[in-house]
């Protein structure tokens, strides 16, 4: 008998769940996610679902965590301070791709070298230059970026370079090549600035976790989900942590399929700070083939097709001046509810909110407040920054005592960015608070905050509305909408006879709303979703009834519904991939590119199965190395020709190799 421990950690709540032999739910727990060190949530959740089913710590066979953690920091632009080195593009590149847009101002430098597409060097690295660039910035960053041109066909460069990096800064080094194996180096650049930012963050979590569950009396082994649904090893997730992107999400999708069979299913997972949508297709769920998109980037890893959008229960809520009767929009940015925080500064918090309701004037920082997150790491801080940090110190301040100047309110967003404060202030939980749908935090702070929300003025010159209800309402409608336009957009994307016009445009279109609302003139209109939608999350069962009504679709709310993404977690399978390509550098030729360098044969067939040998043993030793056992192998081989002369050229191939496996378990 196997007893299985799956852990998700959420932006608002970490969930817990133990399911025994695969089959069945015993128990399952929640414990609010503690930011400044996500281990006490965890440690919190696993002990409250261990006592909850009366089992002891030394019988769990296996744990495996998903986390939104990587997913969140990319939405809401957080993470370490990086470098880039970008080795044979050229400078121009960094702003027509995003890499400048991405780096915030991060250091990076645009180096001399790189290979061609058949792996033959162009010019040679300029060392240099690179050692010049790691001893200016080698202590001011948490890691370095690498990405050289063409190394997925000789990743020479991206290897000489992180071996300097490791000599000269002793700092980890993220390398193109290692984390996609396709074309299309600005984006292989991309990926790799964003697991250089997320290093830090999951090895910090990865590490903390394991260490409270050993405290707990756990020893079995820890995996963790996979942005495709797979299990990896706690160590490979260190290592590759911009493969854990989606990982939430895409456990959630797995939790989806095991707790219900659905065959064809749009699934629809809220949380604090995201909602993701996924279709589930024949029972499995789809694979991006242009690689995992999170927020505004668009990265090389393999991950369910999946839109995310900064949209969940603590998303900031903003005030629309505009037009003559004003309203609310959602996201993406994440708030702490003003009720949660009640709950720990109940003093500070209803103080303040009472003092501003007290004055005639509102105030433009009104109902929101800010604290510091501590024990994260704060280098390479501005002197600005610096000093709003230290006048924030270790309390929790009415943002509106801590902000001096407005040109402040540029450092507190880099704060907020780097994850070392956090702002407060009106979400949709607070909204379920007022409306009595939630009961679990500070009611009465909700109200307050939004009637504080209300006294401001719309384009017209009257209040938004004095009833903290009607305001709670706006909020909880417009979430309706926003979700309604998520699973609208998503389905739109997946259609297998697609239209010419762009998805978001397609579920905002007139014709669409209007339908919706069953819009009957000379012309009638019925619009809505052709497929049942899975509703995730702690707060669906809150939610999700008004957005199936809306949408006019069946609306599935399984009984675990809050905790799919840990049971997801722990159901999996451990999946590898590994993928390589053939070349033909001149007629009678064949290039196999592997990762320590390119071969020459001259023996297609020769050319063929040495590569795949090589790929077979790469996947099947990363198998291992995460913990699968019943090991199966699947090969796929496109190989692509060409007619010339009524005789078919060989021009490339691929080569890609799967091995997967059940999770090895503990003995009892």
């Amino acid at each position: 008998m196997a007893l299985l421990l799956g852990v998700d950690t959420g932006g608002t709540y970490t969930d817990a769940v133990l399911i025994r032999d695969d089959e069945t739910v015993i128990a399952s727990a929640k414990s609010l996610t503690t930011r400044h060190d996500l281990a006490e949530g965890i440690g919190a959740a696993v002990q409250a679902v261990l006592t909850s089913a009366g089992v002891s710590p030394s019988e769990i066979s296996l744990a495996s965590l998903s986390t939104t953690l990587a997913t969140n920091a990319l939405v809401e632009g957080q993470g370490g301070r990086v470098a880039l080195i970008y080795i044979g593009f050229r400078e121009r590149d960094l702003e027509a791709h995003g890499l400048s847009e991405a780096l915030k101002g991060d250091p990076a430098i645009v180096l001399g070298g790189g290979h061609d597409h058949s792996g033959s060097e162009v010019r040679p690295l300029d060392e240099a230059g690179l050692i010049a660039f790691l001893e200016q910035h080698g202590r001011d960053v948490s890691g370095f970026a690498v990405a050289a041109q063409f190394a997925t066909r000789n990743p020479a460069h991206e290897l000489r370079a992180a071996q300097l990096v490791a000599q000269i800064t002793e700092r980890p080094v993220s390398a193109s090549h290692q984390l996609s194996a396709k074309l299309n180096g600005p984006r292989r650049a991309m990926t790799a600035v964003l697991n250089a930012r997320l290093i830090g963050m999951i090895d910090r979590l990865i590490g903390r976790a394991e260490d409270r569950l050993q405290e707990l009396g756990i020893t079995s082994p820890m995996m963790v989900v996979r942005g495709d649904g797979a299990l990896i090893s706690s160590q490979q997730a260190r290592e590759r942590p911009i493969e854990t992107i989606l990982s939430g999400p895409a456990a959630s999708i797995v939790g989806a399929r095991w707790m219900t069979g659905a065959e064809l299913a749009l699934v629809s997972d809220i949380g604090g700070t995201t909602t993701d949508v996924a279709l589930l297709r024949g029972g499995r769920p789809m694979i991006d083939p242009a690689g995992a998109r999170v927020g505004p980037y668009r990265t090389m890893v393999e991950a369910v097709s999946m839109r995310t959008t900064g949209l969940g229960g603590d998303s900031e809520v903003h005030f629309i001046s505009e037009g003559l009767r004003g309203g609310v929009t959602l996201g993406p940015r994440r708030l702490l509810p003003v009720s949660l925080l009640a709950v720990e500064a109940p003093g500070i918090v209803h103080e303040a909110l009472e003092t501003q309701l007290r004055s005639v004037t509102p105030g433009e920082h009104d109902g929101r407040f800010v604290r510091a997150v501590p024990g994260q790491p704060a280098e390479g801080l501005g002197p600005r920054e610096a000093a709003l940090l230290d006048r924030i110190g270790g309390g929790v301040h009415p943002l509106g005592d801590v902000l001096r100047a407005r040109i402040e309110q540029g450092a507190l967003k880099r704060l907020v960015e780097r994850g070392l404060v956090q702002i407060a202030g009106v979400t949709p939980s607070d909204a379920s608070h007022v409306l009595g749908r939630v009961l679990e935090w500070d009611g009465s702070a909700a109200r307050k905050a939004l009637l504080l929300f209300g006294r401001r003025r719309t384009g017209a010159g009257n209040v938004l509305s004095n009833n903290a209800e009607d305001v709670a309402q706006m909020i909880v409608d417009q979430l309706t909408h926003q979700t309604c336009l998520a699973l609208l957009e998503t389905a739109f994307d997946e259609e297998e006879r697609p239209f010419d016009i762009a998805p978001d445009v397609l579920a905002r279109h007139v014709l669409m709303q209007r339908g919706l609302q069953g819009h009957q003139g000379l012309v009638r209109l019925r619009t809505g979703l052709d497929a049942p939608v899975i509703g995730l999350g702690a707060s669906a069962a809150s939610y999700y009834p008004a957005v199936g009504d809306r949408l006019g679709c069946e609306m599935i709310l399984p009984e675990h519904a809050g905790v799919a993404n840990a049971i997801g977690a722990v159901v999996g399978r451990v999946t590898m991939r590994q993928s390589g390509t053939v070349t033909a550098p001149s007629e009678g030729r064949y290039r196999v590119h592997l990762p320590d360098g390119p071969q020459d044969f001259t023996d297609q067939a020769d050319a063929l199965d040495l590569l795949e040998a090589a790929l077979r043993e790469q996947a099947m030793a990363d198998a291992l190395a995460a913990g699968a056992v019943d090991i199966q192998i699947r090969v796929d081989r496109d190989i692509r020709t060409a007619g010339v002369e009524a005789r078919e050229v060989f021009i490339e191939a691929v080569i890609t190799v799967e091995a997967a496996g059940r999770p090895r378990v503990a003995e009892g």
